[in-house]
Formats: structure tokens, C-alpha cells, sequence
């Protein structure tokens, strides 16, 4: 605080117009102890009454420390932009919908500003080339003849500068560049995306825009990708609200089109006429019986891609609503881009990634569909059972199917048993023929084993988390639950090719063939999904796989790299021990 007592009076004179300046917030200080006047007249020793004005002069020297201001609540939605009053106050990352803020970094959404680059300095002689690089001068440039380049309408001197990138969040930045969630329990803040509330209530309402409900699912995971509660919200509604619109009330009636991506991993052997009549059965199975059309497409080959948008154009008419609905990693922010490509429309680049969970809130695609129709990207719908929601990072690179189903059949007889990694065993307990034929249809980077079924409660002991990865490490191996057995009873009448499958939702199947009757126990951990359908691809290998492990590339080159460390540092102690051994000359 200021003493007033060692300065003159012509020195206070300059606060004075201060305390004047203040006059007007004298109400909001008035239980102050001292101000200005009465520090004048306690300079001249006059103790006289103190005037009646105050003076903030002395709450800004106080000693007392500011309060901070208050700080924002975050808002931890998946609502994304999908309502137009929000989308205008609030901005949402262009990669993964979730809500944008720059005073959190360990929060969801969190992103830096990128600094401002002047376009006529910066990369300004990104065109020059180093003279080296020249072979030699011009016959013009000899004879002083200078040519100058011929000019497109473009300055020369400006640097061209290309279209400006969307500011993205940092988890998007991460995955984009360095294919992994820069902190993983970041999205643990984030609420589970509630599909009844955001987007279930809006396809049951008998008012509003037509909703098309454009349900993706992965070829190379169907079971665990399609999703069973959409389909059976969305049939539940079409037949409901048909019959009020028979009746002559309002009903909108959804439509449903069923999209099955990633096409391309599937064997081209694979007839599309004979997976066409497989999805549909599936499809019904699953609880989808009001299927408007059927897309089998590919993102990456742009198979089916015009018939999509065509269809998708055509049913959404010029006002309305498409929701793209799938699981997570089914591919539908893959797609949407694909589509935007094909199209040449003005679209946001989402956020690809081999990442369950990429999009993380409601994002609104523009300048796919014309007119004022919307398409909206949605969160992927979490599916508990699969076996993905429970490996790491690296443990889903080993799982993840991104090249080509490749068969590996192995002919056994009873008594056998075949790992997938450590994830999944068959065991063929019972047959009525000599031979069955198991192949298996999983991601090329899983070792399998095949051996004894008397050997194989070794294997968990001595192998997995070891040869047999993933799990990766015996740590994760009782992270991952219990391992429990479900039986099959199956039969077929050709050795030929496959007729049943048992899929684990998330990993893969083995494919069955054989002549007779058979039971089949299959192991795997607790709460994983495990079906029983018909076959999807009937071929088979026809060089047959070897007993033991058949070691992945991933796993060999690790048990490669590590083997050769211990074999160097092995002959580092040999040649320590030889020296130590040697008597002084």
C-alpha cells in the first residue's frame, strides 16, 4: 500500500483525478477504511472528518491476491453438429465431430491455433533450384538473349499457395499422421454415445424430414459389425408408421439401405451374386427385414461407389436426412470420403483410421447430396462382445484384416485342436468320417497352431502371449477374462468345400468341411460372441498347413531380432570369459 505521509501534496495531485475517474463505482466500495482525502489530511496533522467520496485507489494496491476468473465448463457431448442452432455457436472438429477448445490439452477436442503465414514470404523461394542442378547455360542466355517464362494469369513473383487445410484437434492430428490416439484416456471423458436419444427418436418420430438410415457393416466382419438394436429399431418403425400411413395418418416411414464395405478383402473367387443372397440371409437373421436396397462397395477400389450415391440421391429427395450407422471401424467415415471424391463435391476430410471409435460426435457432411438433403457421419456403435474392445493399440494392428483373406486349411482327424493366436481354439471332439478340413479366415499377421487336443491345456501356460500373440505378453493373457468353451454340433455332406462357419465377432472363422457329422468345441474368452452360420467363402486351401505354429511375419521378424541380440550378446560373454581365462604374459 502506498504511504501517503512521505509524499507532498503536489504529488498526490495526479491521483486525485483518479479517485474523480471512480466516482461513479463509489456504491460498490463505500465499506472502505480509507481513502484519499483522509490520507491528505493526515498528512497536514488535521484529524479532521474523512470526505464521503471513495476511491478505488486503495483496492488496487491492496495485498489481497485477485480471484481468477471463473473458468468455462467443457461441454463433453457426442451431439456434434448435427443441430443447426448449435453448429453456429459452437465448433466442432472437422475429423471426428467432437467440440473444438484451446484451454484444455487433456481434455477431448483440445487443438492449437496455427500461426498466420503470409503467402508472398512464406516458401518464397521454395521454386528456385540450386545452380549444381543445372547441366549448362542456354545458347540464349550466352548470347544475352534473357526469355521470360510465360505467365498463366498468375503473378510469377507470388508464390502459388495451395487450398488451406481444416484446423483438426490434436487426437485427429495424431491418428492422421502417426496412425495412433495421441492419449488414450482422453476419450474415456467422453459420454457413450446414445443412439436412442440423438438419432433413435428421430427415425421414430412420425413427423419431420424422410430418414434414410444407411447401415454400413464390414465384409470381413459381419456378424460383429452389423448392427443387430439399429436394425430392429428401424424395422420396428417402418412397420408401425406403414400402417398409420395406410390409414391415412402421418407416418414417415424410414428406408433402410444396407451397405456392406471392404468388399475388396474378400477373395475375388467369391461370386457377388452368391454374397448378395448370403448378406440378405444374415441380414433377416440379424433382424433387418425392411431392406429398401443393397450396396456391396469398396472404399479403396471405388467398386459400387456411383450406384451408391444414385440410390442414396434418389431416396433422401431434395430435403432429406441420411445417417450413416454402423459399428466402430466398420468404415463409414472411409466410405463418406469415397463418396466425396466421386462425387467432386466440397466435403470434410474425416478422420481415417484402423482406430475403433475414429468419430467421436454427429458430423455433417456438405456438397455430397444436393439441395437441402444433409448426410451425417455418426459415432461408431460400441459392441461389447467383440473381441477388438478388449486388445491394446498393438494388439488390434495384429487383428485388424487389411489385406486380402488368404485360406489356411488344415486336414485332422479327432482328437485335434487349432489356435487362432491366443485368442480362439477349435477342438474336433467327435467325428463320424476319418477326415474334417478346418480352414481359417483371419488377419495373415496371426500365428496359428495346430496339435493334440491332450496338449492344448499347455498351451495357454507355456505359449500364449509368447508365440501365440496376441495377447501380447502373460500379463494381458489374464487381463483378457476366462477362457471358456462353447460346443457345436455340425454336419455336411461334401469334403469339397465348406459348409458351415464359426465366427468369433471381431476376430475371424473357421470354415468346416466334411462328410458326415461332427462335434466341434470352441474355446474362447468369456462374453465374446460366437456364431454358427452358413459358410461365406466354401474354398479351401489346396497346399495343406503342418502341424505346430505357424508363425506370422510380424512374429518372426521380433523372434528374429531378438534371437540374434542374445546370440551376439551370448558371444560377447564367450569372448569375456576366454579373455579372463587366458594367463598373464
Amino acid at each position: 500500500m502506498l504511504v501517503a505521509r512521505n509524499k507532498s501534496l503536489s504529488k498526490l495531485k495526479p491521483f486525485l483525478s483518479i479517485c474523480f475517474f471512480a466516482k461513479s463505482s463509489a456504491t460498490a466500495y463505500s465499506s472502505s477504511p480509507l481513502n484519499l482525502s483522509s490520507l491528505v489530511e493526515l498528512h497536514h496533522g488535521n484529524p479532521a472528518k474523512s470526505s464521503q467520496f471513495p476511491t478505488t485507489f486503495c483496492h488496487y494496491f491492496s495485498s489481497k491476491p485477485a480471484k481468477p476468473p471463473p473458468k468455462q465448463s467443457l461441454i463433453l457431448a457426442r451431439d456434434g453438429n448435427y443441430d443447426e442452432a448449435v453448429a453456429q455457436t459452437l465448433a466442432v472438429c472437422p475429423g471426428c465431430g467432437v467440440y473444438m477448445q484451446s484451454s484444455e490439452p487433456k481434455q477431448p477436442g483440445f487443438f492449437t491455433k496455427p500461426s498466420h503465414k503470409d503467402p508472398k514470404t512464406y516458401k518464397l523461394l521454395a521454386h528456385l533450384e540450386p545452380v549444381s542442378q543445372e547441366l549448362e547455360f542456354s545458347d540464349s542466355l550466352k548470347r544475352g538473349v534473357v526469355v521470360e517464362p510465360e505467365s498463366s494469369g498468375v503473378d510469377a513473383d507470388s508464390p502459388q499457395v495451395g487450398p488451406e487445410r481444416p484446423v483438426v484437434c490434436a487426437r485427429c492430428h495424431s491418428l492422421r499422421h502417426y496412425g495412433k490416439v495421441k492419449d488414450p484416456t482422453v476419450e474415456n471423458l467422453l459420454p457413450d454415445f446414445d443412439f436412442d436419444h440423438t438419432i433413435g427418436r428421430k427415425l421414430v418420430s412420425t413427423t419431420g424430414t424422410r430418414s434414410v438410415v444407411l447401415m454400413v457393416v464390414d465384409a470381413a466382419d459381419f456378424d460383429g459389425s452389423f448392427p443387430q438394436k439399429v436394425a430392429k429399431l428401424v424395422s420396428a418403425t417402418i412397420n408401425e408408421n406403414s400402417t398409420a400411413w395406410k390409414q391415412g395418418k402421418s407416418g414417415n416411414v424410414p428406408r433402410v439401405v444396407l451397405v456392406v464395405t471392404k468388399i475388396d478383402l474378400l477373395p475375388s473367387s467369391l461370386s457377388p451374386t452368391k454374397l448378395e443372397h448370403w448378406v440378405r440371409q444374415r441380414a433377416r437373421e440379424g433382424g433387418a427385414n425392411k431392406i429398401t436396397s443393397l450396396h456391396l462397395v469398396s472404399a479403396v477400389k471405388d467398386w459400387g461407389l456411383k450406384n451408391l450415391v444414385e440410390d442414396i440421391r434418389n431416396l433422401a429427395g431434395p430435403r432429406g436426412n441420411v445417417w450413416a450407422i454402423g459399428a466402430q471401424n466398420a468404415g463409414k467415415s472411409t466410405l463418406i470420403n469415397a463418396i466425396g471424391r466421386h462425387v467432386g463435391g466440397k466435403i470434410s476430410n474425416l478422420t481415417e483410421a484402423p482406430v475403433p471409435g475414429t468419430t467421436l460426435g454427429i458430423l455433417r457432411v456438405e456438397g455430397v447430396l444436393p439441395a437441402q438433403a444433409k448426410l451425417f457421419d455418426t459415432p461408431g456403435l460400441l459392441n461389447p462382445h467383440q473381441i477388438t474392445t478388449r486388445l491394446t493399440r498393438e494388439e488390434q494392428k495384429l487383428v485388424h484384416i487389411s489385406k486380402e483373406l488368404k485360406p489356411r486349411t488344415y486336414r485332422i482327424k479327432a482328437g485335434h485342436s487349432v489356435h487362432i493366436a491366443g485368442l480362439m481354439r477349435l477342438d474336433v471332439e467327435e467325428s463320424s468320417g476319418e477326415s474334417i478340413y478346418i480352414t481359417v479366415w483371419a488377419s495373415v499377421y496371426l500365428p496359428l497352431h495346430m496339435g493334440k487336443t491332450e496338449n492344448a491345456s499347455t498351451m495357454v501356460e507355456e505359449h500364449f502371449g509368447r508365440q501365440l500373440q496376441p495377447p501380447i505378453g502373460e500379463q494381458r493373457v489374464k487381463e483378457l477374462g476366462q477362457w471358456v468353451r462353447k460346443e457345436f454340433n455340425v454336419c455336411g455332406n461334401s469334403w469339397d468345400s465348406s459348409c458351415v462357419d464359426i465366427a468369433a465377432s471381431g476376430l475371424g472363422w473357421f470354415a468346416v468341411g466334411l462328410k458326415g457329422e461332427a462335434v466341434l468345441g470352441v474355446w474362447t474368452y468369456e462374453g465374446i460372441d460366437v456364431v454358427l452360420r452358413n459358410s461365406l467363402i466354401p474354398d479351401r486351401s489346396r497346399i495343406f498347413e503342418v502341424a505346430g505354429f505357424t508363425v506370422s511375419k510380424i512374429v518372426s521378424k521380433a523372434d528374429q531380432a531378438s534371437n540374434s541380440l542374445l546370440h551376439q550378446s551370448g558371444k560377447k560373454r564367450k569372448r569375456g570369459i576366454t579373455k579372463e581365462s587366458e594367463p598373464p604374459l
